[in-house]
């Protein structure tokens, strides 16, 4: 990327830690932004999930991109540390919030999708929904009133797909179904106060899990195709961090509020690409070749 377009931008990824998250808080930063990265995975201390990846990380990835990366280590379950991480950013950034990503999910360590919702534990599947909406609501609560004041701003919710079909697991789909209508609520009251929010969906995703999942590298990526060919239309969390970047430089975004927009849709759109020069097309994917199975 040779120009910056959110040069003098604040951006908020809650969620920053690995997978969409993480390339979505680069791309911000590729694109000039100072991007706040939070999450409980820190190199000092790790989250139940027990993942290397940190917050650390992704922040010094931001500064090596070209914005300013700041990780701070927050509990978004906890409306405490949600209260003051947002006056942190009020303070040092003189009450400017321009976007927020609500990007946090967590629950890949403790989903069974072989389960029905009625079999195995009841914490879990609460813990599930506490984690992943709970948190999103929390964040947009403290935030919102920052961009509010200012008359603009940008939140994004992250989910997965862009219809309400079945998802193949039911606490899954309902996690991910309601972030979509958080996006929907969230439009309907921010509207009149020139703030908008919506939500994006990546496609096959090339997260640091589903590589190790498939035993590959990004180097090697290709190789996973062996074992599940649908992964050639695979892309890398960064090409919804452009996605989003294309959304944020956009000055008739608010055009898209309330929708949920997939990382293809909007490819076709800007026509931005992956960080590979690919420019995957899981929609195109999926009706053509899984649609028709």
């Amino acid at each position: 990327m040779t120009t910056k377009p959110l040069a003098g931008k604040v951006a908020l990824v809650a969620g920053a830690t690995r997978g969409c998250g993480r390339g979505i808080a680069v791309s911000l930063g590729e694109a000039g932004a100072t991007v706040y990265c939070t999450g409980r995975t820190t190199r000092n201390q790790r989250s139940p999930i027990n993942r290397a990846e940190t917050i650390d990380d992704t922040a010094e990835m931001v500064t090596a991109a070209g914005g300013q990366g700041i990780a701070i280590q927050v509990d978004h379950n906890d409306p405490a540390q949600v209260e003051a991480l947002i006056q942190r950013i009020n303070t040092e950034q003189s009450g400017q919030l321009d976007i927020v990503v609500n990007d946090i999910w967590g629950g890949q360590h403790a989903l069974v999708w072989e389960q029905k919702f009625w079999q195995g534990d009841i914490h879990t599947n609460l813990n599930l929904l506490h984690n992943s909406i709970d948190t999103h609501l929390i964040t947009s609560f403290y935030a919102a009133p920052l961009m509010v004041a200012r008359g603009q701003g940008l939140i994004i919710e992250v989910t997965d797909g862009d219809t309400l079909n079945y998802r193949g697991h039911s606490i899954y789909d309902l996690v991910k179904t309601s972030v979509m209508r958080i996006a929907v609520g969230m439009h309907e009251d921010l509207k009149e106060h020139g703030v908008t929010a919506l939500a994006v969906t990546p496609g096959f995703l090339r997260s640091e899990e589903m590589l190790d999942y498939f035993g590959v590298s990004e180097e090697n990526w290709r190789d996973a195709i062996a074992k599940d060919p649908h992964y050639s239309e695979s892309e890398t969390p960064y090409y919804l961090g452009r996605a989003i970047v294309a959304l944020a430089s956009d000055p008739n975004v608010a055009q898209k509020a309330g929708k949920t927009w997939a990382s293809w849709t909007l490819m076709e759109e800007y026509g931005f690409y992956d960080v590979d020069g690919r420019q995957p097309n899981w929609g195109a994917y999926y009706a053509k070749v899984l649609e028709q199975a």
